[in-house]
C-alpha cells in the first residue's frame, strides 16, 4: 500500500505541471454534470404538465422541450472539451515521464545499463508509459465527472427527499467495498503482467539483434520455445488479473440495481399516497437521479481495473527513474584546450564484483604523443582499462591523472571530448552516411567529412551505395559489412581531431590489404597524440612506443615490442603464440 501512495504521489506530480488543463477539466466536468442533472428536472416539470386527458399543457412542454434541446447541445459541446483537454492533459503526462526515463538513460552509471536486459528498459519507457497514458485517461474522464455527479446528485436527492436519499446513502458504500476489496488483490496481479511483458520485450529485442546467430547455430526452435513460454506466463498473468478485476463491474451493477428499484418502490408508495408531497414527475425526474447517481461508480469501478494496471506500469517507469545515476559534478576548472595528453594510471584497483578482483595496484604511464599499446589474453583487464579511463567506471581505489590532473577534476562530458575512440563493436545511428561522419562533430563541412572518409579509405565503397553520402542507412548500419562499418566509425574519429585517441581493436573486423592501406592514416592520426591501442592481432602494435603486457589484471611487462621480445617472457611466449 506504501508502494502504491509513492507512485500515486509521483504521478500527481507530473499531473500537476500541467495545473491549469486540471482546472479546466474540473471546470467543463462541473458544466457538464450540471446541465447533467438540470435535464431530468426539465423532464419531471413537464411530466406534471401532463397527467390528464384534457390536462395537458402543450405550451409549456414546448418551451421546456426547447431548453432541454439547447442543455442537450451544451452537454455535448462540453462533454468534447472535457475530452479533449483530459487527452492533452494524459498525453502531456506521458510525454513528461517518457522524456524523464529517456534522459534517466543517460545519466544512468554504464553499470545500471550493463546490469539491465534492453528489452525490459524499452518496454519501460514505451509500452508501460503507454498503458500509463491509457489508465490517467479514463481515470481523468471517469473519476472526475463521477466523484462530482456522485456528490451533486445526491444533494439533488437529499433536496428532494431526505429520506430516500438516505435509503440510497446507506446501500450504495457496498460498491465502495467491493471495488476496494478487489482493488487490492489486483495491483500485484497487473504489476507481475508488466514484468512478464518486459520479458517478452526483451526475447524479442535480443531475437532481433542475433538473428544472425541463432540462424547460423540453428537455435530457431529453441527462441521460439523461450518465446512461447514467456508468452504463456504473458496470457496466465494477463487472464488472472483480468478475470478478478472484472469482478468489480457486475457486482457494483448489482448493488446498483437494488438502489434503483429501492428508488422506485419507495418514490411509488410516497407518490400513490402522498407521502411527503412527491409529485409523478417528481419521482421521474428522482428515478433519473438514482440512475445518474448510480452509474458513475459502474464506470468507476471499470476505471479500478484499469487504474491498477496504469499504477502497477507507474511503478516500473518510476522505478528506473529512480535508479542510481551519475553523481553531479563541478565544472571543468582545467582548460581542456590546452591539454597535452600525459596520462598516469596510480595505484588502481578495480573489480566488476567485489568477490572477484580484477586490477590490483596498477601503475602506468603515458607521456604526451606515446603510442602505448595494451596487449594480453581475453579477460585479462584490456577494455577495463579503457573504461576506466573513459570513466565509464570509476575505480575502487587510486586515481587516473590528466596531465597531473585527477581525472575526476574534469566532467565527463570535457573528459570524454578529449579522447577519439574507434570500437571493436561498431555504432552507427539510422540515418544518411553524413550523417554518421558528423555525429562526433556536428559543425564540420560536407568537404571535412569527405575529406576524413577518404583518409579512412571509406570513400570508394561510399561512392559505390545508391545515393553515395547520402544513402540512408538503418539500424546500426544494416546493408553494410563489418568492416564497412568499421572504416565508417574510423573515419567518424578522424572528423573529430580529437587530443587523445583509443583504437580498441579497431582494425579487427578489417582484411588484411585494407588495414594495410589504411595503417598511413593512422599514422596520421596518432601522429603527436597520445594513443592507447588494445589489440589482439599483436601484429599491428609492433611499432608502440610502449606495449603493456598484462594478465589477470596485472601488468606483467612492459617495453618496446624488441625489448619484450628479447626478455623471452610474457609477451614474447604471447606473440610466438601467434606467429610460430
Amino acid at each position: 500500500m506504501f508502494k502504491n501512495m509513492k507512485t500515486l504521489k509521483t504521478l500527481l506530480k507530473y499531473l500537476g505541471k500541467g495545473r491549469y488543463l486540471v482546472a479546466l477539466s474540473l471546470l467543463f466536468a462541473l458544466l457538464t454534470v450540471a446541465l447533467t442533472l438540470y435535464i431530468p428536472v426539465l423532464t419531471g416539470q413537464a411530466v406534471d404538465l401532463a397527467l390528464g386527458k384534457d390536462a395537458v399543457d402543450m405550451a409549456g412542454i414546448g418551451a421546456i422541450l426547447l431548453r432541454i434541446s439547447a442543455c442537450a447541445v451544451l452537454l455535448a459541446f462540453f462533454q468534447w472539451l472535457l475530452s479533449v483537454v483530459n487527452n492533452r492533459l494524459s498525453f502531456d503526462t506521458a510525454r513528461d515521464i517518457r522524456v524523464a526515463a529517456f534522459r534517466k538513460i543517460g545519466r544512468l552509471k554504464v553499470k545500471s545499463i550493463d546490469m539491465q536486459p534492453v528489452g525490459d528498459t524499452l518496454s519501460r519507457v514505451i509500452t508501460d508509459v503507454d498503458h500509463l497514458s491509457d489508465g490517467v485517461l479514463m481515470g481523468l474522464t471517469q473519476v472526475f465527472t463521477g466523484a462530482i455527479t456522485i456528490v451533486a446528485t445526491l444533494v439533488f436527492m437529499m433536496l428532494m427527499n431526505v429520506w430516500i436519499a438516505l435509503a440510497v446513502v446507506v446501500v450504495t458504500p457496498l460498491s465502495f467495498v467491493v471495488s476496494g476489496f478487489v482493488a487490492k488483490r489486483t495491483y500485484s496481479m497487473f504489476r507481475a503482467q508488466s514484468k512478464e511483458r518486459g520479458e517478452v520485450t526483451r526475447i524479442v529485442d535480443e531475437t532481433i539483434g542475433g538473428m544472425r546467430t541463432v540462424q547460423a547455430f540453428s537455435r530457431e526452435k529453441d527462441i521460439e520455445d523461450a518465446f512461447s513460454q514467456a508468452n504463456e506466463r504473458l496470457k496466465k498473468c494477463s487472464l488472472r488479473a483480468i478475470f478478478f478485476s472484472s469482478i468489480t463491474n457486475p457486482s457494483t451493477r448489482f448493488v446498483n440495481s437494488v438502489v434503483y428499484a429501492l428508488v422506485a418502490v419507495c418514490g411509488s408508495f410516497m407518490s400513490v399516497f402522498g407521502i411527503g408531497a412527491l409529485t409523478v414527475g417528481d419521482l421521474t425526474c428522482f428515478l433519473s437521479y438514482a440512475s445518474q447517481y448510480t452509474k458513475p461508480f459502474n464506470e468507476i469501478s471499470s476505471v479500478v481495473a484499469e487504474f491498477q494496471n496504469a499504477l502497477a506500469c507507474a511503478a516500473r517507469v518510476f522505478e528506473f527513474i529512480d535508479g542510481e545515476e551519475l553523481e553531479k559534478e563541478e565544472k571543468t576548472k582545467t582548460d581542456i584546450k590546452k591539454a597535452q595528453g600525459k596520462i598516469e594510471f596510480r595505484n588502481l584497483f578495480f573489480a566488476y564484483d567485489a568477490k572477484k578482483p580484477l586490477i590490483e595496484n596498477l601503475n602506468l604511464t603515458a607521456l604526451p604523443g606515446q603510442k602505448i599499446a595494451i596487449v594480453g589474453p581475453t579477460g585479462c583487464g584490456k577494455t577495463t582499462l579503457i573504461n576506466l579511463l573513459m570513466r565509464f567506471y570509476e575505480p575502487d581505489k587510486g586515481e587516473i591523472l590528466i596531465d597531473d590532473v585527477p581525472a575526476t577534476s574534469y566532467t565527463r562530458s570535457d573528459l570524454r571530448s578529449l579522447f577519439g575512440m574507434v570500437l571493436q563493436d561498431t555504432w552507427l545511428k539510422a540515418g544518411t552516411v553524413m550523417e554518421n561522419l558528423k555525429y562526433a562533430n556536428p559543425e564540420a563541412t560536407d568537404e571535412m567529412a569527405i575529406e576524413a572518409a577518404k583518409q579512412a579509405r571509406a570513400h570508394g565503397f561510399i561512392m559505390r551505395l545508391p545515393n553515395g553520402y547520402e544513402t540512408r542507412l538503418t539500424e546500426d548500419g544494416g546493408g553494410l559489412s563489418q568492416g564497412q562499418k568499421q572504416l565508417l566509425c574510423i573515419a567518424r574519429v578522424m572528423l573529430r581531431d580529437p587530443k587523445m585517441l583509443i583504437l580498441d581493436e579497431a582494425t579487427s573486423s578489417i582484411d588484411t590489404r585494407t588495414e594495410m592501406r589504411i595503417q598511413d592514416a593512422f599514422a596520421r592520426l596518432m601522429a603527436g597524440r597520445t594513443t592507447f591501442i588494445v589489440a589482439h592481432r599483436l601484429s599491428t602494435i609492433r611499432s608502440a612506443d610502449k606495449i603493456v603486457a598484462m594478465k589477470d589484471g596485472k601488468i606483467m611487462e612492459i617495453g618496446t615490442h624488441e625489448e619484450l621480445i628479447g626478455k623471452n617472457g610474457f609477451y614474447h611466449d604471447l606473440y610466438m603464440s601467434q606467429y610460430r
